[in-house]
């Protein structure tokens, strides 16, 4: 028995399987080939301290093969036939996805779903593997954007697992085991935690058919260490602090606010709103003051990530030293205004437009969209994604306000500075 929910504005269909086994499918006739994306809620956000960085550990060892399946033959079987394939991890999700012709996904989806599934985590290959992803934590500890965000990320998230680093760290890898990695994958890779998105060439009873048959058998799960729950932390004050790294070039002023999660929709949409009008685009009102007018930075950027407990809206500049203080409380001071004083209409016009763009131009092939359909069936409801531009047009310069006062206090925020020098 199949459910399934589909709608008059969303062009997908989601479907239920009786081991509640979600399949998104979006079929595409024109297109030739198929897009398979496999998102299980199991990041690091749910990882034990003690196993801090097994989840992104685990994306590198479902590659290394299964009982019936030898390492490297997923990737031969996928690539003879003119196809790629992947993995990511987040603080809310691991993916897999592969692209391969239409007429290709009857031999290749059940390698994928053995691997996903049924990973063998073969000790050998855990020891091999283990130097690799110690080699990831090393470059990225050798990038200043990357120290500087897992700073300011400490900052804001305290002891919250989004505190901590999807990669972990050297002494907590070393300490893992295989026996370990197989209790989390088998615990967390279960059907009510997982959604397949396939988008592209292929009809909706093929597409359910074979999905029905390559994810038959999930394993039993074990008892394994969980994790509790846990708020953000109460945020009061302004947190700062400096970090001097030998390797950076030009100074950084990073600012950070937690935002509404997913429980609250409309206001992630605003924020994004609130995040294009200030610093997206030489019209926006911190790129035109500070970059063109004033000149006090080379560049300012912001953004807002959409997580499930407590997103994050972070402003970042580069500059010389002298200027930090100056650009910062330009900064206060041009929120304060935000929460005070309603946007004028055409510039939030211009701002829903820019967004609205965006988002038509990120569904416009198989794999956006079910980067898209998966990410929002992991952190929300799949069908929520394609209500987003109604969201964003929904908003007034008097909604934006209010939201600002809430959420991008002057008085409230984490602060990390990052100077050249050792």
């Amino acid at each position: 028995m199949v459910t399934t929910l589909r709608t008059a504005s969303f062009p997908a269909t989601v479907n239920r399987l009786d081991n509640n086994l979600t399949v998104v499918h979006h079929h595409m006739p024109a297109t030739p080939v198929v897009v398979v994306d496999i998102w299980v809620r199991a990041g690091a956000g749910i990882e034990p301290p003690q196993w801090s960085g097994i989840a992104h550990f685990l994306e590198h060892m479902v590659f290394k093969g299964t009982e019936y399946l030898p390492p490297g033959m997923f990737d031969y079987a996928i690539e003879n036939r003119g196809g790629s394939s992947n993995a990511a991890t987040s603080y809310d999700y691991a993916h897999y996805y592969m692209t391969v012709a239409a007429d290709a996904l009857p031999e290749t989806l059940p390698y994928l779903a053995d691997l996903v599934l049924h990973a063998g985590i073969p000790a050998d290959e855990f020891v091999r593997e283990r130097h690799v992803v110690l080699e990831e934590l090393r470059q990225a500890q050798d990038d200043p954007d990357w120290l500087g965000f897992q700073a300011l990320s400490a900052q804001v998230y305290q002891e919250h697992p989004y505190g901590r680093s999807v990669l972990g760290t050297e002494a907590l890898l070393n300490s893992l085991s295989p026996e370990d990695m197989r209790c989390f994958h088998q615990a967390h890779y279960q059907p009510d935690n997982m959604t397949v998105v396939v988008t592209g060439g292929i009809p909706l009873e093929t597409t359910l058919e074979l999905v029905r048959h390559g994810f038959r058998a999930f394993p039993q799960p074990p008892a394994c260490p969980q994790t509790a729950p846990m708020p953000a932390p109460p945020w009061q004050g302004i947190r700062r602090q400096t970090l001097r790294l030998p390797r950076l070039e030009q100074a950084r002023l990073m600012m950070a606010w937690t935002g509404p999660g997913v429980d609250s929709l409309e206001d992630a949409c605003a924020m994004d709103l609130l995040s294009s009008l200030l610093a997206e685009g030489r019209s926006s009102r911190l790129v035109r003051e500070l970059r063109e007018e004033r000149q006090w930075v080379m560049d300012i950027s912001s953004g807002f990530s959409l997580q499930r407990d407590a997103s994050l809206f972070t402003l970042q500049a580069w500059l010389e030293p002298e200027r930090i203080g100056d650009v910062e409380a330009l900064i206060r001071d041009r929120l304060a205004q935000l929460g005070q004083v309603p946007i004028p209409p055409p510039e939030l016009a211009r701002a829903q437009r820019l967004l609205c763009h965006d988002f038509a131009f990120s569904t416009e092939t198989p794999g956006q969209l079910a980067g898209l359909y998966g990410y929002y069936s992991t952190v929300a409801q799949t069908e929520d994604s394609y209500a987003y531009p109604a969201r964003v047009q929904a908003h007034t310069g008097a909604t934006l306000a209010t939201l600002a006062r809430r959420w991008l206090s002057p008085d409230d925020y984490a602060v990390t500075v990052l100077l050249p020098g050792g």
